[in-house]
């Protein structure tokens, strides 16, 4: 458990050093979102250097001898989707903003209250929502994130709505399935195992996560066929 400590105890200390940062980035989207990726790598460099924790990206095959996959329902020529990701720690997180560009997250509308983190979040696109407005919201935020897409963010959002334990199926919830319907955007799933080595609580392990980009699926896709994908590699 001593690393354990010593890693949430450094992390808190890096995040409290990035404060005054993200205050004066609030004067441009444009440079929040580079520092705000740029904290993101160093929560990623601790991962590795005190936690132990390394991580693999994995991306579909291409089809038999490196020929692309055929144009199809589930793919958009001008390449826009919606990346619906397993949530088991910070650690996906952390990867998939840094990994994707001009990424948009939804998440809980009490996190852009945050002094300063949340402060920046907002000032970056993030999209909060108030879960308890129902189909009232749901409606109202297909219509901000169109306007993302439009602007050529990439949405990803995690569609079981919070952090599950390894071994843990969560019910899709509808949001994501009535957005990419609304848009015709079509859903890449992720799966992650990152729930085995930062745990939502108990003790960190070292190890080598992984990070799974599953072939993507039809606007119309079900719940049921996105918490299979979501849950392909997930542990």
């Amino acid at each position: 458990m001593l690393k354990t400590w010593l890693f949430k105890f450094i992390l808190a200390i890096w995040f409290l050093l990035w404060v005054p940062v993200l205050f004066v980035g609030l004067i441009s989207s444009k440079l929040e979102r580079f520092l705000l990726r740029t904290d993101a790598w160093g929560v990623l460099v601790l991962t590795r250097i005190i936690a132990g924790i390394k991580y693999e990206i994995h991306y579909p095959m291409p089809q038999g001898n490196g020929i692309p996959f055929e144009h199809n329902i589930n793919t958009r020529l001008d390449g826009r989707t919606i990346i619906a990701s397993k949530h088991m720690s910070i650690l996906e997180i952390a990867i998939l903003f840094t990994h994707i560009p001009n990424s948009v997250f939804i998440m809980k509308r009490e996190l852009l209250w945050i002094p300063f983190y949340g402060w920046a979040f907002a000032r970056i696109g993030l999209i909060g929502v108030n879960r308890k407005r129902g189909a009232t919201n749901i409606k109202k935020l297909a219509h901000t994130v169109t306007k993302k897409i439009m602007d050529g963010m990439t949405l990803i959002i995690f569609p079981e709505g919070t952090r599950v334990a390894p071994n843990t199926n969560t019910r899709v919830k509808g949001g994501l399935l009535f957005i990419a319907q609304q848009l015709k955007l079509p859903i890449t799933p992720v799966s992650v195992d990152t729930g085995l080595y930062w745990p939502k609580r108990g003790k960190i392990k070292s190890g080598t996560t992984h990070i799974y980009f599953e072939p993507a699926i039809s606007s119309s896709a079900s719940a049921e066929e996105v918490q299979i994908a979501i849950n392909k590699h997930s542990c």
